[in-house]
């Protein structure tokens, strides 16, 4: 399962990367991810480079532990999620800058196993449809952010 949305936003390409990469301030943006913290020695994005991302739905709280595999200043920002052994997603931000500004692409790639896949019927829970919304979410702060302090 792979989902992309985009947004168009009036900023430059730059400061919309420096704020998709502010790990702590993640969680103005998400419905689900509350921020998260560079690991070991790391002091900012890199290829290889390992965060923890911590988050929370309604009672429910969990961290992950993610490893960047595509860095690529202004344009690119992408990683891996496990949560312990398993493999969890794939996200990536893209932007491509535009006219006016820049176009931000985010993209997950459901990683996990078909069995952790399944919806929830106990708790009326859909990764998969709780997911688009919480990309369109996220893409439409991050536009409010951006173009509040341009």
């Amino acid at each position: 399962m792979t989902y992309s949305d985009s947004i168009d936003i009036e900023a430059n390409a730059q400061r919309v990367f420096d704020v998709v990469t502010d790990l702590p301030s993640m969680g103005r943006l998400s419905l689900e991810n509350t921020g998260g913290s560079w690991i070991g020695t790391a002091t900012g994005p890199g290829v290889g480079v390992k965060f923890k991302g911590t988050n929370a739905r309604g009672p429910d709280r969990w961290a992950t532990t993610a490893r960047i595999t595509r860095f690529e200043p202004p344009r690119n920002f992408t990683f891996d999620v496990t949560f312990g052994p398993f493999r969890v997603a794939h996200w990536s931000y893209e932007i491509e800058p535009t006219p006016s500004g820049c176009r931000v692409v985010e993209t997950w790639k459901d990683r996990r196993n078909w069995l952790a896949r399944r919806p929830d019927k106990k708790k009326g829970f859909d990764r998969a449809e709780f997911t688009k919304l919480s990309i369109r979410t996220t893409l439409e702060r991050l536009k409010d952010v951006c173009e509040s302090s341009v």
